[in-house]
């Protein structure tokens, strides 16, 4: 029916360990350079890119090496804006000088006082007069074919406003390493780190527009720059393949840990500062190197958790008694639909809570098992302005779950937001579902320890993902009318996929909260899909599911077409 991706395991080869044994870039051949070159000719639109870089104190190799890449390229049509912030090394202005009687799309600055680099960058901007322009470090490298490809998607949409690329750093003796595969536009991702980062492609009349880099953000002024400009446009484009090369010098943040704390610092400054911005309440907690963003939500948002049922009181206990013994936030209601039960211990706990909890209610809903429709009919019971579904088997651990939730779920971009579930061993068991894995969806990184960071800290900061499990997902009730809630066709399987799917065709994103950390027994009461009618009903859910979302099966926009599908933890193809 579907092919049952590779689960995750420790002898798994990251994908650093893959990039550096299997995917060393290599430079373009000559067959390759000439393609190109007719494919530029035949470009309708051939718009000027200013690349501005702000140069300190670089050493000779690397800055000469910056240059060349830029020299290099298989698109010509660009100028490059070199301002030097009174470097005290004298052989910069000489190396610059040279580079500037070379070739007259190069532009050359001193600055006769250090600023440091916003005031260099804002220096260099001024020495653009291209339409577009893009950001390069001094020591770092493009690769041949970078403005090619940026230009070309401005040919296939000229009305972009960013684009951007996947990078990866190179080392002293010239490795390539630590790819970064990156997500398309995924704005919650972004408030987790500056993902977007190299090699990025910028409308120059937005960024006047916006004041350009901003003194008092130095070491995430990019970031801070990218945050103030994607609130002006929606027009970003990413392109899935590696065009930049990021140098790991001692003095650089791609290998220097002070260099990064300056950064970081500078990093939560510039979030918080968009957050007063936007208007939105909230922090930023600084997470190792990312971020994770605490919205307040208030108090006066309730929010009804739903629970379906069968029997096994015991497992629907621990689940209760967690809820109303861990949750530090109170302004919410249970609702717990019995589905055919019979056994009497289960009906003595629904009649034991009705007395002891007066935000809690039971009612009985006696059809075949129809997991749709048992949601479905208790959201017209819910009194709360936001839905939580809950499977009976989960089991709290984080107490502000809730308001950690909803602070999400009342943002409003975000459709639906769903938490970090952790089997009884602590390895992972959800934390977020991967459109198109496995032939259809499935979660990613699932057996992983608990204490993993993940890929680029999927596993620990917020992250944009196709689908988050209904196992423990949160949505307001105005978003959940909106897409009609769960699809009643499927019973059983793909309903919440299918839902999230609903919510991001209406524009909206779906977000996994890592920081939010529950138990799932799974799927201890419902037994497994071993029968002929079971496999019969899982094979019509399967072909419903790729009838109706071919297209968008194929390639999930939060993940990276250089990922293998067929595994369930972040490896190359």
């Amino acid at each position: 029916l579907l092919k049952q991706p590779t689960i995750y395991s420790k002898n798994t080869l990251t994908v650093n360990d893959q990039y550096r044994l299997y995917h060393q870039p290599q430079p373009l051949g000559k067959t390759e350079i000439k393609l190109q070159g007719k494919d530029i000719a035949r470009f309708h639109y051939k718009p000027l890119i200013s690349i501005l870089v702000p140069i300190y104190n670089v050493p000779e190799k690397w800055l000469r090496k910056c240059v060349d890449s830029v020299l290099n390229q298989t698109y010509g049509h660009w100028e490059l804006c070199l301002v030097d912030d009174a470097s005290p090394n004298p052989q910069v202005k000489k190396v610059l000088k040279q580079y500037q009687e070379q070739d007259k799309r190069i532009k050359v600055m001193f600055r006769d006082v250090n600023g440091h680099i916003s005031e260099t960058s804002n220096d260099a901007l001024k020495l653009a007069s291209g339409e577009f322009i893009a950001l390069l470090d001094h020591d770092d490298e493009l690769t041949q074919n970078a403005l090619y490809e940026m230009v070309k998607e401005l040919n296939k949409n000229s009305r972009l406003d960013m684009i951007y690329s996947d990078e990866d750093k190179v080392t002293l003796t010239g490795e390539y390493t630590e790819p970064h595969y990156k997500p398309d536009w995924s704005p919650d991702t972004f408030m987790s780190s500056n993902y977007i980062c190299h090699f990025t492609l910028l409308r120059k009349s937005i960024v006047e527009q916006i004041g350009g880099f901003r003194k008092g953000f130095e070491g995430a002024q990019d970031y801070d720059l990218f945050l103030r400009f994607t609130e002006c446009t929606s027009k970003i484009k990413h392109i899935p393949k590696i065009l930049y090369h990021w140098r790991t010098l001692e003095t650089s943040t791609a290998s220097n840990s002070n260099a990064k704390n300056y950064a970081h610092d500078a990093g939560v400054k510039a979030l918080q500062d968009a957050l007063e911005r936007r208007n939105i309440k909230g922090v930023v907690e600084p997470y190792k190197d990312a971020y994770r963003i605490q919205y307040h939500p208030g108090t006066n948002k309730r929010v009804s958790i739903i629970i379906p049922t069968k029997d096994h009181a015991e497992i629907l206990e621990v689940c209760l008694k967690s809820i109303y013994e861990k949750s530090t936030y109170k302004n919410f209601e249970v609702i717990v639909i019995s589905n055919s039960s019979t056994e009497p211990a289960l009906f003595l706990l629904l009649e034991r809570y009705s007395k002891e909890q007066n935000n809690f209610r039971w009612y009985e809903l006696n059809i075949p098992f129809n997991y749709s429709i048992l949601n479905n009919d208790a959201v017209t019971k819910a009194t709360g302005d936001y839905l939580l579904l809950l499977n009976n088997d989960i089991e709290i651990i984080t107490p502000n779950w809730i308001e950690l939730m909803l602070g999400y779920a009342s943002q409003k971009h975000i459709g639906a937001v769903g938490a970090k579930l952790l089997y009884p061993d602590n390895t992972v068991q959800h934390c977020g579902v991967v459109l198109g894995m496995g032939g259809l969806a499935a979660h990613i990184y699932k057996g992983a320890s608990c204490e993993d960071d993940g890929y680029f800290y999927r596993l620990s900061v917020p992250y944009n993902y196709g689908a988050v499990t209904a196992a423990c997902l949160m949505v307001s009730k105005e978003k959940w009318k909106q897409v009609r809630g769960l699809e009643e066709k499927l019973t059983v399987a793909f309903n919440d996929v299918d839902f999230n799917m609903k919510l991001l065709k209406k524009g909206y994103y779906n977000v996994v909260l890592p920081q939010v950390n529950l138990y799932h027994h799974e799927s201890k009461s419902r037994g497994s899909e071993d029968t002929p009618e079971k496999i019969s009903r899982f094979s019509n859910e399967i072909s419903y599911m790729k009838t109706k979302w071919k297209k968008e099966l194929v390639l999930d926009k939060c993940y990276n077409p250089n990922f293998d599908l067929s595994t369930e933890h972040v490896s190359l193809k």
